[in-house]
């Protein structure tokens, strides 16, 4: 049993999902919970992150920390998310196991597994054929942080757990126009198509302000022409909303909450011992987190138009990216390991928008 008084560092504590696991925590009863700033403390600074672990001496930690981003980022910063994430990795992982921290749970994502990868993806894919090329180094630091924490449990004795969920959304997410995920991206577009199309001046004045975007540095006197040609460079209007690829790529979503429910479960419930296999060469011990449950990107943008009550026309770019055709895990490891989400999409999406409203 571990004490409601364990020292649990979880790195990334303001993030989408880390946000969501501390709170879990904090529901869980545990009291010591600690956590910095982006500002408090820079991941990327090996010589800080020792400090700070030479003075907190956390007992368990939690990696959800991460440089993250949409599949326009992924092809443009290429470099920062494979530099940046394998950082982050080796500084917080490898102070873990300097410090004798024994439990640590370490988050990557579904898209370490290859563009062709059977369908559903069972853990054993991995490294079995060639990435998806646009979000290939952030996928080749993933895989890289999954085996580190795999290798000091082998040679080590540490019990260092990774898990890779699916595609997340829910409090706290990302809403930037260019380097956000695809739904919360999406349902953004489309609030503030749906305000353009109602000549909703302040609202739209309001949303900017709160996130601004390129091309309008007087938000507050901006006049809705300024803000429609402003918009017009992400694809938004106020009669149709311009969006990548051919809507055709199948995807698996999961709500963040879920994700830290599952994360904690994991953390506090799974042992290397249940994930590693008998067989010779030990690998792939990581865990798939998802729903099982797909649907198209053109579904999903149909619900999120259903909740938000944008009446324009979507219009699919087919000369932009699709990336990854279908990717959906197979969770057949963590059903057996005692859990099973419990937010369906609809009522994610319907939650997130009256998050963002009130946010």
């Amino acid at each position: 049993m571990i004490s409601k008084d364990t020292k649990i560092y979880v790195a990334g504590h303001r993030g989408l999902v880390g946000s969501a696991i501390k709170r879990n925590l904090e529901e869980r009863g545990f009291k010591n919970i600690i956590g910095r700033t982006h500002a408090e403390l820079d991941l990327l600074d090996p010589v800080a992150v020792r400090k700070f672990f030479d003075e907190e001496k956390p007992e368990m930690v939690v990696l959800a920390a991460a440089h993250v981003g949409g599949i326009m980022a992924n092809s443009t910063y290429r470099a920062d998310f494979i530099y940046q994430n394998l950082q982050i990795q080796q500084n917080v992982i490898g102070e873990a196991w300097r410090h004798g921290v024994q439990k640590l749970l370490f988050l990557g994502s579904t898209c370490i597994y290859p563009r062709e990868a059977p369908q559903p993806i069972p853990e054993d894919a991995l490294l079995t054929s060639p990435l998806e090329y646009t979000n290939e180094p952030y996928a080749i630091a993933k895989i890289a942080g999954l085996k580190l924490c795999e290798s000091l449990n082998l040679q080590y004795g540490t019990d260092y757990i990774a898990v890779m969920p699916t595609n997340l959304y829910g409090p706290n997410d990302n809403f930037d126009l260019v380097n956000s995920h695809v739904l919360p991206a999406m349902m953004r577009k489309m609030h503030l198509a749906r305000l353009l199309n109602e000549n909703a001046l302040e609202e739209l004045r309001a949303d900017l302000a709160k996130r601004p975007i390129p091309g309008l540095d007087d938000i507050e006197n901006a006049s809705i022409e300024q803000i429609a040609a402003a918009l017009s460079a992400f694809g938004i209007y106020a009669s149709h909303l311009d969006l990548w690829g051919s809507g055709k790529p199948l995807r698996e979503f999961l709500w963040s909450e879920d994700m830290a429910d599952a994360s904690v479960h994991v953390l506090l419930n799974v042992a290397f011992k249940d994930v590693a296999t008998d067989r010779k060469e030990v690998r792939n011990t990581h865990i798939n987190v998802g729903t099982g449950i797909e649907l198209t990107i053109a579904e999903l943008a149909e619900a999120i138009r259903r909740e938000v009550g944008f009446k324009g026309e979507i219009r699919w770019d087919a000369s932009k990216p699709d990336g990854t055709m279908r990717k959906l895990c197979d969770v057949s490891k963590l059903h057996s390991l005692g859990w099973r989400h419990k937010v369906d999409l609809a009522e994610g999406i319907k939650r997130l928008y009256e998050w963002y409203n009130h946010n």
